[in-house]
């Protein structure tokens, strides 16, 4: 039998864990479970550690267990990488191994007012004040304002801090340490493309910035250590899998870049998952961005390897809008209903849909940005409504597209795809009209987890995954070519950049009511709605 490498896919909707052929990249058995999020308030979004650990226990037992049912020995397992969603930020005690607070997940708005306040401050209240060293805008998206906010709010974080016991961490973090041993011995690590999404990590250095950390008042001794994406860090302690290497470690949309085979420079992929990343290899040297798109490390495979970067464009709604229409409006029973519905329309007739339910990501970064539907008349209905959900993730990766081919100056003559809603069919022809270019999906979506799964093979230690270009498979593909004419492509999008304009500077930090009509201050302090209309005056 080949060897096989398992990978840990943590992402924001669902855990899974997948074995693949390290011979042929074949995948041969898998498991998902889905996570559960948690609004507490308006902007709040919140996951819980311990259920997610326990996805990851559940989702390794199960597809053990599958392997079993097909007289596949466990002992041909020979890795396993880890790969997850990024800036996610959660503190736990080292001694008890217990979360101090839930995870804040990456959409989480609480910030804003603290992200507005630092802009205010930066000279020339210039939101990309710290970019020249993390390559990234002050913004809610980033884990650095999470964290402070864990330091201000949550007493159980701070006395830990006080008594050395508290450790911060992205969700690669927290599976690795609990993994490898928890409180007993477990490693406390992370990677460079997890790292450089923080806001407190130096991407020329490529380790913590004592600067950023000042900067942000966090103190270093709770940050995990810096690794390279592809080495050892530590063996499985518990489950089938005990004593098993944990070698692979990369950001789901890195992992994505190294399972599209994207290692030149100039080559570029787009995951459409709860959000929407358009990456773009730019080789050994980092390229700043003049047009919105970060900066970010991309992978770095092997510790004496040199680091890759990338531009990237992040989207922070794209699969989250169909989860939307299902759970909130009830307009879908399932996420796959969404291409008949949209499907029997063939059109939004004129209706736009901004999905910036957590403010808009790039190229705007507009925390203050909210979804908006416009364009409505007595004859839309929910068929358009899909549609025009449908298309507003195609037109946001446009935008995205065109800040990316104005800062490389190369424009991209096809666009790579992968995720979860590729595959639905319209939304992939959609994608190639809305692009004018063609759209290549390979016939095994599963992308990401291929990348760490890579990145763990090829570790020293472990070498059952050659990365030479020579040893590569050729992976099948599934070609969209567009088939509208370019004119009526631009009109759309002429719409759609006029649909964006009309969502922008819509919520500020100023007081607003809850369903009680009592509001808060943001210095806490209770604000109440007046029951009745103030008198008006009647003239001069």
């Amino acid at each position: 039998m080949d060897p096989l490498v398992a990978a840990i896919d943590q992402g924001t909707s669902s855990t899974r864990f997948l074995v693949f052929n390290a011979k042929t990249s074949e995948l041969v058995s898998h498991h998902q479970v889905e996570i559960k999020q948690s609004f507490p308030r308006e902007g709040w979004v919140e996951e819980d550690p311990k259920e997610i650990m326990q996805s990851v226990y559940q989702c390794m037992e199960s597809t053990c267990e599958k392997l079993r049912q097909l007289n596949i020995a466990i002992s041909n397992i020979k890795a396993v990488g880890v790969t997850n969603q990024r800036e996610t930020t959660l503190v736990w005690d080292k001694e008890t191994g217990e979360p101090l607070y839930n995870a804040i997940v990456w959409l989480d708005l609480r910030t804003q007012s603290t992200v507005e306040r630092l802009i205010n401050e930066a000279p020339g209240q210039n939101k990309n004040h710290l970019k020249p060293k993390t390559g990234l805008p002050i913004s809610p998206y980033f884990s650095a304002v999470k964290l402070r906010w864990l330091l201000d709010n949550v007493e159980e974080v701070r006395s830990a801090v006080r008594s050395q016991r508290a450790m911060f961490g992205t969700m690669d973090s927290w599976i690795i340490w609990c993994l490898t041993g928890g409180s007993s011995g477990g490693v406390h690590c992370t990677d460079v493309s997890n790292a450089s999404r923080t806001m407190l990590f130096n991407i020329h250095s490529l380790d913590w910035d004592p600067e950023l950390c000042r900067y942000f008042d966090v103190p270093m001794e709770v940050l995990p250590r810096v690794r390279s994406s592809s080495e050892i860090y530590g063996w499985m302690k518990s489950s089938s899998l005990a004593g098993v290497p944990i070698s692979g470690c990369l950001g789901d949309q890195s992992a994505a870049l190294v399972g599209q085979m994207c290692f030149q420079e100039g080559q570029a992929k787009n995951t459409y998952g709860t959000g929407c990343f358009l990456l773009r290899n730019t080789g050994t040297k980092p390229l700043m961005s003049d047009h919105g798109l970060l900066t970010t490390v991309a992978y770095k495979l092997g510790r004496n390897e040199p680091a890759c970067y990338a531009l990237e464009g992040s989207v922070a709604i794209a699969g989250a809008v169909v989860r939307w229409l299902k759970d909130n409006l009830g307009i879908v029973q399932s996420s796959a209903e969404i291409e008949k519905l949209a499907a029997a329309a063939g059109t939004s007739y004129g209706c736009y849909f901004v999905p910036a339910f957590s403010g808009l990501y790039a190229p705007y970064w507009e925390p203050s940005a909210r979804g908006i539907i416009c364009g409505l008349t007595q004859f839309t209905n929910r068929n358009h409504l899909a549609f025009a959900a449908l298309e507003a993730v195609c037109f946001q990766t446009r935008e995205i597209l065109d800040a990316m081919n104005q800062d490389s100056g190369v424009p991209l003559t096809q666009l790579q795809v992968d995720g979860g809603m590729t595959s639905n069919r319209l939304l992939m022809q959609l994608q190639a009209d809305i692009l004018c270019i063609p759209v290549v999906k390979p016939t095994m979506p599963e992308t990401t987890a291929l990348g760490v799964a890579m990145a763990a093979g090829a570790a020293e230690g472990v070498g059952v995954w050659s990365l030479s270009p020579s040893d590569l498979p050729h992976a099948a593909q599934e070609k969209y070519q567009p088939q509208i004419n370019c004119e009526e492509s631009e009109f759309r999008f002429a719409r759609w950049k006029k649909a964006v304009q009309r969502s922008m500077n819509w919520e500020t930090t100023e007081p607003s009511c809850n369903a009680d009509g009592v509001g808060e201050k943001m210095n806490g302090a209770p604000w109440r709605a007046p029951t009745t209309p103030p008198p008006t005056s009647a003239g001069p």
